[in-house]
């Protein structure tokens, strides 16, 4: 303790009283900002203890992401009490630590608990609380083992490509919660690959909504916003105006197919000058049907049907055209993969029972193969 003496000569704890004014500080700034958190029954209030214990103490081993805005650790709560428990046990969890210095990352966290905490589709991660204590912002989301579309896409080693089926179903999910959002007239403002998840059956679940704001209401056309999201993803109009609407949202989904699509990243400053900005290097090969096998990725291994391929190529197309009113809305984009998605399933059930004569074949003896990975025998 630090003591300082008074003009009386008595002894007088400095450091006491400034901790005692530094601890009244923090609690008036936590109720400030309970205010700001719009009160929500399925959104549970954790305590930095038990999300300590639930991650054993935010270990390294634990860590499943991390970025500018902190990290994220897998733990584990009972799905009942959602206490802490053993690794394991209960149910797994990803709880989302904010670094506590940047007033951004605490109005992201702000607006994910006020967002997630009233909204529910199956397309969207579902929010378990947060925790609120001292310098401390932390979200508890559920856990979703399959991570996210970037890690399938582009992190080698670390996933097995997605087939173009399943890149479908993942569009198609995402386009549902986008039109959801929209529906609620939700701006995400931050469309990317890092934010759709996959869980245990690849179906798409969206997070990511620290950026996104309440859209225009009567009479208004757009929002006037500081401009925010990620370079590639984001929409010229907005980058060069700051002018927000839900158009945004869809040129920047238009981009997520052209990585679906080609397998290259929104942008990619290790690759030739010209060919860093995914939209404008595949803008032209999209405008010709004969040329749109020129930028599909070769980890498809040629396994796709060209019908759909053009289908979902014309789609990207119209959703990352110059002109925001000439963009689709995102209920057309569902009805569009919905229709592929539709398409697919007979061609494919065709391919299943193609591969069953096949395989009946080579039971009959006409042809036996070693399951352990040698040819015919």
């Amino acid at each position: 303790m630090c003591k300082l003496r008074a003009k009386d000569g008595s002894m007088i704890s400095s450091c006491s009283s400034r901790a005692t004014r530094a601890s009244s500080d923090s609690v008036l700034l936590s109720t400030n900002i309970k205010c700001q958190i719009l009160p929500s029954a399925s959104v549970k209030i954790f305590s930095y203890d038990n999300l300590r214990l639930a991650t054993r103490r935010f270990r390294a081993n634990t860590m499943t992401g991390e970025g500018g805005f902190g990290c994220v650790c897998k733990g584990w709560i009972d799905e009942n009490t959602f206490s802490p428990c053993k690794p394991g046990t209960g149910i797994p969890v990803a709880v989302k630590r904010f670094n506590p210095e940047s007033l951004q990352e605490h109005q992201e966290w702000l607006a994910e608990i006020n967002h997630l905490g009233h909204l529910s589709h199956p397309n969207l991660v579902k929010l378990f609380g947060y925790c609120l204590e001292d310098e401390y912002r932390l979200l508890v989301y559920e856990f979703l083992p399959h991570g996210s579309l970037e890690n399938h896409l582009f992190r080698r080693g670390s996933c097995q490509p997605l087939s173009w089926n399943m890149r479908m179903k993942v569009a198609l999910g995402a386009a549902k919660a986008l039109a959801y959002l929209h529906s609620t007239n939700i701006i995400v403002r931050d469309v990317k690959n890092s934010n759709i998840l996959l869980d245990t059956d690849y179906n798409v679940k969206l997070t990511g909504l620290g950026l996104a704001v309440n859209g225009p209401v009567g009479e208004e056309s757009h929002l006037s916003t500081r401009i925010m999201g990620t370079y590639g993803y984001a929409a010229p109009e907005y980058v060069a105006t700051g002018r927000l609407t839900q158009k945004c949202d869809i040129y920047g989904f238009g981009v997520l197919l052209l990585e679906m699509l080609s397998g290259r990243r929104a942008l990619d400053p290790n690759r030739p000058a010209e060919e860093q900005h995914l939209v404008d290097w595949a803008r032209p090969y999209l405008k010709h049907k004969h040329k749109i096998r020129c930028i599909i990725d070769a980890k498809l291994g040629g396994i796709y049907s060209f019908g759909a391929v053009q289908k979902i190529a014309a789609l990207a197309l119209e959703c990352v055209c110059l002109d925001p009113k000439k963009r689709p809305t995102m209920d057309s984009v569902v009805s569009v993969l919905e229709g592929v998605q539709e398409a697919e399933e007979p061609e494919a059930a065709e391919h299943q029972e193609s591969n069953k004569k096949v395989t009946a074949s080579r039971k009959n003896g006409k042809s036996r193969w070693n399951i352990f990975g040698g040819g015919p025998s």
